[in-house]
C-alpha cells in the first residue's frame, strides 16, 4: 500500500515541505470539529460523511525540500466556448435552478460548481506537475496530497482558510473574479462582486466573534493569483486556546466564498443539485499545529484529482440575484484554466 504523503508551497517561499506518514492509514474524522487538539496534515471535503472522511496524515517525516529553478512558462488559453456541448447544456440548466431560488429569496448567494475531465495517454509525473505550478504560481498555496482513501490531488489556491500559532491567527474573506488583462491593470469592481465579498466578510466576523478577541480587518485590497483578480479582505484575531481549533473550522467551513447563505441549507442544495459530487473540491488541506505548532490551512480551489488515466478538474461561482449565465460560465473557464496550463505543460 502507497503510503500518505503531502507535498505543499506555501506563497512565494523559496522551498516546499514534504510530509509522510510512515506506516497505517491515514486517520479519519466525520466532523471537522474533532480536530480539536489534532496535529498533522490535513485533507477535509466539501462535507465529511463517513464514505469521505477528514483525513489526517501523521508527520512521521518531514523534510524541507530547496525549489529547483525551473523557468515558469504560462501557456496562453482558449476557452472551451461551446454552447451546444454537454457540459454547457447542463451547466445551463444548473444555473437556472441555482439562480431561481436566490432570486426567490431562498438563498442570499450560492455557489454553483462544475467539473471537466480531460484525459492522458500516458501516466503523469505528479512530482513534476507540483513543482510547474510552483514557478507558474508563485503567490498561491500549492499542494501535492495523495492518501490512498481519498486518491491524488493536486491544487493551487489563493485561499487561506486559517493560519496562525499559539494565540495569534488570521483568516481571510476572498471573494470577486476578474480575468487578468493584457496589460495586468487592477480592475474596477461591478457591484456583484463587491456585494458577494461583502457577505463573506460579515460571515466572517459573526463566526470570529464566537471563538476570538481583538478581531481586525484590513481591506478589500484588489489581490491577483495566477491569471485571475480578487477581492481581499483580511482577518487577524486572537485565540485563548489553540487546542478549539477544530470547533473554530468547523464554523468557518465552508465559508459563503464556496457554500452560500444561509451556509447548512445552501450546502444541501448544492449537495443535492450539482451535476457531480465536490468530493474534496472546496474542502481545505493544509499542515495543522505542525512544526513549531504552526498551522496554515488553505480551501481546496483551483484544483484536480489525478486518476490513471484522466484528471477531473474543479471550478466554481457565486450566484447572486445579478448574475448572468454567460459571465459565470465564462467565470468557470478562466479558473478551470489554472489547472488546464499545467497539463497542457506536461504535455510539450
Amino acid at each position: 500500500m502507497k503510503q500518505p504523503f503531502a507535498l505543499y508551497r506555501l506563497p512565494h517561499a523559496d522551498h516546499y515541505m514534504s510530509v509522510t506518514q510512515l506506516e497505517g492509514e491515514a486517520r479519519e474524522f466525520i466532523s471537522v470539529s474533532q480536530l480539536d487538539g489534532q496535529s498533522g496534515y490535513v485533507f477535509a471535503p466539501f462535507l465529511s460523511t463517513p464514505q469521505m472522511p477528514v483525513l489526517l496524515i501523521r508527520p512521521d517525516e518531514v523534510k524541507r525540500i530547496p525549489l529547483p529553478e525551473i523557468q515558469s512558462n504560462p501557456m496562453p488559453m482558449t476557452h472551451r466556448q461551446d454552447a451546444a456541448g454537454a457540459m454547457r447544456k447542463r451547466y445551463d440548466l444548473d444555473f437556472a435552478s441555482f439562480h431561481a431560488h436566490v432570486n426567490m429569496g431562498e438563498f442570499e448567494k450560492i455557489v454553483l460548481a462544475r467539473s471537466m475531465r480531460i484525459y492522458h495517454a500516458a501516466p503523469l509525473d505528479h512530482t513534476r506537475l507540483f513543482l510547474d505550478a510552483c514557478a507558474t504560481y508563485p503567490r498561491m498555496m500549492i499542494a501535492l496530497v495523495s492518501i490512498p482513501q481519498a486518491g491524488t490531488w493536486l491544487m493551487a489556491t489563493p485561499e487561506i482558510l486559517l493560519e496562525g500559532e499559539l494565540t495569534q491567527w488570521h483568516t481571510v474573506a476572498l471573494a470577486g473574479t476578474m480575468p487578468v488583462s493584457a496589460d495586468a491593470e487592477k480592475p474596477l469592481w461591478d457591484e456583484k462582486n463587491i456585494r458577494e465579498q461583502r457577505l463573506v466578510c460579515t460571515y466572517i466576523i459573526q463566526s470570529l466573534e464566537q471563538f476570538g478577541t481583538n478581531i481586525e480587518e484590513q481591506g478589500p485590497t484588489t489581490v491577483r493569483a495566477g491569471h485571475l483578480w480578487h477581492l481581499r479582505s483580511d482577518f487577524s484575531f486572537s485565540l485563548a486556546d489553540d487546542l478549539r481549533l477544530g470547533a473554530l473550522l468547523d464554523r468557518l467551513h465552508p465559508t459563503p466564498a464556496v457554500c452560500g447563505l444561509p451556509k447548512e441549507r445552501a450546502r444541501r442544495f448544492i449537495l443535492d443539485n450539482e451535476a457531480a459530487p465536490r468530493e474534496y473540491y472546496s474542502g481545505f488541506c493544509g499542515p495543522l499545529r505542525m512544526g513549531e505548532e504552526q498551522t496554515h490551512l488553505y480551501v481546496n480551489l483551483r484544483c484536480m484529482h489525478i486518476s490513471t488515466h484522466y484528471c477531473q478538474l474543479f471550478a466554481g461561482g457565486g450566484i447572486l440575484p445579478d448574475s448572468m449565465v454567460q459571465k459565470e460560465w465564462e467565470e468557470t473557464e478562466t479558473k478551470l484554466d489554472t489547472m488546464r496550463r499545467l497539463l497542457m505543460m506536461h504535455q510539450q
